[in-house]
């Protein structure tokens, strides 16, 4: 019969137990043989009867016993083979890759957030094309922090989709596609008298006109300034608003011009009766993308909310101003 005693010291502490020690075991119990269990786990003879005496140390009983040309399992190790064999499924069900999402049966709420020119160029979309996927998703909406704030670290936020400044450096970013600015005015306004007559002299219309600036920081400079002072032109911000809506509905009222995405340009402002005209010097793209925190990246739901994003981004005409 074989010895199983073994000092003390033989015996590894539990937490420094090898839980692969669970794996050879099972191969051992079903293959009745080291060689067997060998060629199941691709692993060289000596390799597994070396792991064979480690099991014999911590389990303190010989597991299998030599029967003429054979190995037989004892009492102890057929007592344990159900109770190994449901714990290594168990392991390999934790350990394996997540099955992708069932949009039917997700029940699930997900905050995201973007400015309200992007959600009316967007949103309407994306909520329709979840809402047929997945009924149980509530998608719930928060517009900009005047103020950055960690809201994807901290996991107030799911996704956040727009112009993204400076995210902390672990976010996950995915580029959407770029926007530019168009000019939004009033039926009548005098600034569209100089459309058509050339971009000198849009420009100096564009300059000569009040304007309505929109950030959440309430900047009244941006690079369009920059290119009117490379013609000798200098405009002026009579105002700054936190929304575009808000200023597209103080466009409809007064002689300001705003500045607004153009994807964006072909909702809400033909809705008021506004008109639009091409920014008469040239301004650097927006860059819009959605960002994301690493906890999320590999969770089934959010992934497929992400390629729902990218889908009806792709699929939407000029969603938020692609030139």
């Amino acid at each position: 019969m074989t010895s199983v005693a073994h000092s003390s010291a033989d015996v590894p502490h539990p937490g420094s137990l090898d839980l692969n020690l669970l794996v050879t075991l099972d191969a051992l119990l079903e293959e009745g043989s080291v060689t067997g269990a060998a060629e199941r786990l691709r692993l060289s003879a000596p390799a597994v009867s070396r792991t064979l005496g480690r099991i014999r140390a911590v389990l303190g009983d010989a597991v299998l016993v030599r029967a003429g040309r054979n190995l037989v399992p004892t009492p102890y190790a057929l007592e344990l083979r159900p109770r190994v064999r449901v714990l290594v499924e168990q392991a390999r069900a934790v350990l394996a890759p997540q099955p992708a999402a069932d949009p039917a049966e997700l029940t699930r709420r997900f905050t995201l957030q973007a400015n309200e020119m992007i959600l009316t160029a967007f949103a309407a979309q994306l909520i329709g094309t979840v809402s047929r996927q997945a009924p149980g998703v509530v998608l719930r909406f928060l517009p900009e922090a005047s103020e950055e704030t960690p809201a994807l670290r901290d996991g107030r936020l799911d996704l956040e989709i727009g112009v993204l400044a400076r995210p902390e450096p672990e976010i996950l970013v995915e580029p959407l596609g770029g926007t530019r600015l168009v000019g939004v005015v009033r039926p009548g306004h005098p600034v569209l008298e100089a459309v058509g007559q050339g971009k000198r002299a849009l420009a100096r219309a564009f300059a000569a006109a009040d304007h309505i600036g929109v950030s959440r920081k309430g900047r009244v400079h941006g690079p369009v300034d920059e290119r009117l002072a490379e013609l000798g032109l200098r405009r002026r911000v009579v105002a700054t608003l936190p929304s575009y809506t808000a200023a597209l509905f103080l466009c409809r009222e007064t002689d300001l011009v705003c500045l607004t995405p153009v994807g964006a340009a072909e909702h809400c402002p033909a809705a008021l009766g506004l008109c639009t005209f091409e920014v008469p010097v040239p301004l650097p793209p927006l860059d819009i993308g959605m960002a994301w925190h690493p906890r999320d990246d590999a969770d089934p739901a959010h992934r497929w909310l992400r390629d729902r994003v990218r889908e009806v981004w792709r699929s939407a005409p000029d969603p938020a101003g692609r030139p």
